[in-house]
C-alpha cells in the first residue's frame, strides 16, 4: 500500500481534532492527526500500542503519570491499555503508529 501526500482525506474524531489514515498492513496502521490550538484529547485508553511523532507546533502529552510537552521532532510511545490524553499548545500535525490496525480508523 502507497499513500500520497493529499490535503483531503482528514475526518473529524473530536472538537479540533481531525484524523487521516495514510497506511495500514497487516499489524501496523500509521495515521496522521491535525490539532487545532486548544483541542483536548480525553484521557483514554485502548489495547493498541502507540507511538507517535510530532510534525509540527506543540503538544502537552500525558501517559499514565508522566506529562510531556513535545515540540517538532520528538517521539513517544503509548502501551496498550495505558491510560493517555493531550492538549494542543499550538495547531499540530502528529503521525502515529498503532499497532495491532485500529479497525475504527479503517477507511470504509
Amino acid at each position: 500500500m502507497f499513500y500520497r501526500r493529499s490535503k483531503n482525506g482528514y475526518r473529524r474524531v473530536l472538537d479540533g481534532i481531525e484524523l487521516k489514515t495514510l497506511v495500514h498492513g497487516e499489524r501496523t496502521l500509521m495515521a496522521e492527526f491535525s490539532l487545532a490550538a486548544g483541542a483536548l484529547l480525553p484521557v483514554h485508553r485502548h489495547p493498541h500500542e502507540q507511538t507517535g511523532y510530532l510534525v509540527s507546533g506543540r503538544l502537552r502529552l500525558t501517559v499514565g503519570e508522566e506529562t510531556f510537552e513535545a515540540g517538532p521532532g520528538d517521539a513517544w510511545t503509548v502501551p496498550s491499555y495505558i491510560p493517555h490524553g493531550g492538549e494542543a499548545l499550538a495547531d499540530t500535525v502528529a503521525v502515529e503508529v498503532f499497532s495491532p490496525v485500529r479497525e475504527d480508523y479503517l477507511d470504509r
